[in-house]
This record gives C-alpha cells, sequence and structure tokens, in this order.
C-alpha cells in the first residue's frame, strides 16, 4: 500500500483546519503512520512463522494462531490508520464542489471556497464525530479480539487437530506490547483532540449567535429611541412654536393698525 498518497490526501485537509486539527494532523503523520511504516511493520513481519508450540501435529500451530490472532494485529492497526483518515477528505471534496459550482456560475459565490461557514461548518463538524467514532470503535475491537492491550508469553490452546492442550510461544511479546500501548496512548490523544476540537468549534458558533443577536437588539433599541424623541419633537416642539408665532403675529397686527391710523 502507498501510504504517501494518504499523506498527500490529508495534506489537502490542512489548509482548511483549525490549529487543533492541525495539531491532529501531525500527531497521525509523526506519532502513528510514521511509526508504522518504520518499526511495526518489521516487528509483526513473520509473526505466523515465529508462532510456535510445542507439538508437532500437523495444522495445529495453525489453527492456534487463527484462534488467538483472528486477524494481525499490525493489519488491524493499518485498517484504524485507513478509517480514521477518510472521514477529513469530506472538508476537501466540499471544497472541491463549491469551487465547481463558482466556475459553473462564473462569478463569486463565496468569500473563499474553503471560509468555515454554512454547509463547509457542518462537514467539518460530521467528519469529526466519525473520526471520533473510528477511533473509540477500533480501540474496542482490538480489546475484545485480543482480550487487553497486551501479548502475552504464553497461550495455552486446545483445538482440533491438537491431540491436548499444548503450550504455544508468540515472539517478541514485550516489544509487540510496547507498540500496542504505543497505539492505544496515540489513539486516546487523537479522540481527545477531536472533541476539543469539536467544542471548540460549537462554542465559537454559539456565542458568535449570540454576539449578532445581541447587536441586533441594540440596534433596535437604539432606532426606537430615535423615533420616540422623533415623535416628541413633532407632537410638542413644534405646536409651542407655532403658537408663540400665532401669538406675536396677533401682537404685532394692532400696532400696525394704530400706526396707519395715526
Amino acid at each position: 500500500m502507498s501510504w504517501m498518497f494518504l499523506r498527500d490526501l490529508l495534506s489537502g485537509v490542512n489548509k482548511y483546519s483549525t490549529g487543533i486539527g492541525r495539531i491532529w494532523l501531525a500527531v497521525v503523520f509523526i506519532f502513528r503512520l510514521l511509526v508504522y511504516m518504520v518499526a511495526a511493520e518489521h516487528v509483526w513481519k513473520d509473526e505466523q512463522k515465529e508462532f510456535e508450540c510445542n507439538i508437532r501435529q500437523p495444522g495445529c500451530e495453525n489453527v492456534c494462531f487463527d484462534y488467538f490472532f483472528p486477524i494481525s494485529q499490525v493489519r488491524l492497526w493499518a485498517l484504524q490508520l485507513i478509517m480514521v483518515s477518510t472521514p477529513s477528505l469530506l472538508v476537501v471534496l466540499h471544497v472541491a464542489y463549491r469551487q465547481g459550482r463558482e466556475k459553473r456560475h462564473r462569478k463569486k459565490l463565496y468569500v473563499s471556497p474553503g471560509t468555515m461557514d454554512g454547509g463547509l461548518w457542518y462537514t467539518y463538524l460530521i467528519s469529526l464525530v466519525v473520526k471520533t467514532g473510528f477511533e473509540i470503535g477500533f480501540l474496542v475491537l482490538f480489546y475484545k479480539l485480543y482480550g487487553g492491550f497486551s501479548v502475552p508469553y504464553l497461550m495455552k490452546c486446545d483445538l482440533q487437530p491438537c491431540p491436548n492442550t499444548v503450550d504455544c510461544f508468540v515472539s517478541k511479546p514485550t516489544e509487540k506490547t510496547i507498540f500496542i500501548l504505543f497505539l492505544v496512548i496515540t489513539s486516546c490523544l487523537c479522540v481527545v483532540l477531536n472533541f476539543t476540537e469539536l467544542s471548540f468549534l460549537v462554542l465559537k458558533c454559539f456565542i458568535k449567535c449570540c454576539l449578532q443577536k445581541y447587536s441586533k437588539g441594540l440596534k433596535s433599541s437604539v432606532c426606537d429611541c430615535h423615533n420616540l424623541s422623533y415623535v416628541k419633537c413633532g407632537e410638542v416642539g413644534a405646536p409651542a412654536l407655532f403658537q408663540k408665532h400665532h401669538v406675536d403675529s396677533a401682537l404685532s397686527t394692532p400696532q400696525r393698525g394704530e400706526t396707519q391710523e395715526g
């Protein structure tokens, strides 16, 4: 499998992510993908050949290995990396949809196709929820399949065609346990980062909505006060001025008559 292809795809998500999302991406690249490619594949390289039981009964070792390891631990790790990384591509596809829509209409429909608003905001939130679900689901699956997060030295098997209970030994159990614990810790760290980013985006949107409602209410109250003062000036001030002008006119008219008579 070409892990570089997955790396290139996830790199496109980096420019649309928040700061916490970039930290998550760095954790996936450095502490999970890179560790898997450099070390983990070599540790589990010949796990079935190095799985030994203290009996030479044909088929016994194969049956016991299949019972204790229904799926290879390192392959389950690889599947987890793929499933956890895939939801991030929803953001890239949504941005590509926006860009294609602008090209079809031949005009600017968005401030920026990568701006975290509207439908893209919901897509990003959905990707976070799906990633968190995959992380938790794979941790539970890992625990259920192997009975914990450690690799034992000795396993006792009594399955057919084994004639009796035989002792089977796993190669490099301590080294494999260390890598599995490292996998669990990094998965839990990614879950915490996803939950933190999800909470941050929801809280930011809530604060933004509250501020918009407050600003609209403030503007409406200012307009009401302005209209009220205008009405008062029209109802009280204008008649007073009109009455004063009328009295002055009445007083000045007789004076003009007296002057004419004199």
